[in-house]
């Protein structure tokens, strides 16, 4: 079972000269020698190849990561049904929009914002959640690209959210986006930044690589002309994008129309470490002891 509207296979190999089946296949004879590992579909393994720029022992590691972490990260990963109380609230709090047109280089553009400036709406857990489902959903309707780079508009963000954050779950979001997530990073833009983003990014910062932080640019409409067609944000930002409202819930129809997708998947696509070859890993093996790292007080 596969998502609605996914890439197709044909339209992937006519545009990336660096796919090739014979890499293909040696990633299949490998998963098979992977008991814990699920049965993975060519639409991803694609994507996983793209994201290392079809290098093979780089590409079976993402692989790895990725189906472990999200078995073992169920804070992110686990009842991601749209219908849910708790991740449906998020949906009119943060945003999360693929935009429409891409960069010069071909990237992906994905925009986020804090819609609702009340931070006791902002659930930190289901907001990364929801993150997750837009960004897989988007990554397997548009296939393999030469990049992705996210627009981050923060200024709604305050220290009341901040407050509301999660150091161990940064430590696995950020984890996840660097060691599992089948994207090329290339540019992070912050616009519309306040002091609680310099507090959040301070956060951060103990778990990123400098490569990841190097991406981070604070920037202004004038500035992100440079990297990207402004136009194709939304209307309130500055672009001509369409209306952020308007967005925002044809997004939540693509999600609503995968809600099966999304509950097989979780039942479907995890790493099963009885069947795993060597030592079963546990969440303690990946990130260390959950106890070590406190909620941030911040008044």
């Amino acid at each position: 079972m596969l998502p609605t509207n996914t890439y197709s296979l044909k339209e992937a190999f006519n545009k990336n000269p660096n796919l090739k089946e014979s890499d293909l296949q040696i990633i299949r004879e490998w998963l098979d020698k992977q008991p814990h590992l699920p049965k993975i579909e060519d639409i991803y393994l694609i994507l996983f190849l793209n994201s290392n720029y079809y290098q093979l022992e780089p590409t079976k590691t993402t692989i790895e990561n990725f189906y472990t972490i999200r078995t073992h990260v169920p804070e992110f990963f686990s009842y991601r049904d749209p219908f849910l109380k708790d991740i449906r609230t998020q949906f009119s709090v943060t945003s999360h929009i693929p935009l429409k047109k891409m960069t010069n280089e071909g990237y992906q553009i994905i925009f986020g914002n804090m819609m609702d400036p009340e931070p006791s709406h902002y659930i930190f857990y289901e907001s990364i959640k929801y993150f997750f489902m837009v960004v897989e959903l988007a990554n397997i309707k548009t296939g393999p690209t030469n990049g992705l780079v996210y627009i981050g508009d923060v200024q709604n963000l305050s220290l009341g959210h901040i407050g509301r954050i999660n150091l161990m779950g940064i430590k696995k979001f950020l984890y996840f986006i660097q060691e599992a997530a089948p994207i090329r990073l290339k540019q992070i833009h912050i616009i519309n930044s306040t002091p609680a983003m310099e507090v959040l990014l301070n956060m951060c910062k103990p778990f990123m690589k400098k490569e990841l932080y190097e991406m981070i640019h604070f920037s202004t409409l004038e500035s992100l002309e440079k990297f990207l067609p402004v136009d194709a944000l939304p209307n309130e930002i500055g672009g001509k994008g369409g209306n952020l409202k308007d967005l925002v819930n044809e997004q939540t129809k693509l999600l609503d129309e995968n809600r099966e997708w999304f509950l097989k998947e979780e039942i479907t696509m995890r790493v099963n470490e009885s069947l795993r070859v060597g030592k079963p890993k546990l969440s303690n093996d990946i990130f260390g002891v959950e106890g070590s790292f406190k909620k941030l007080d911040i008044d």
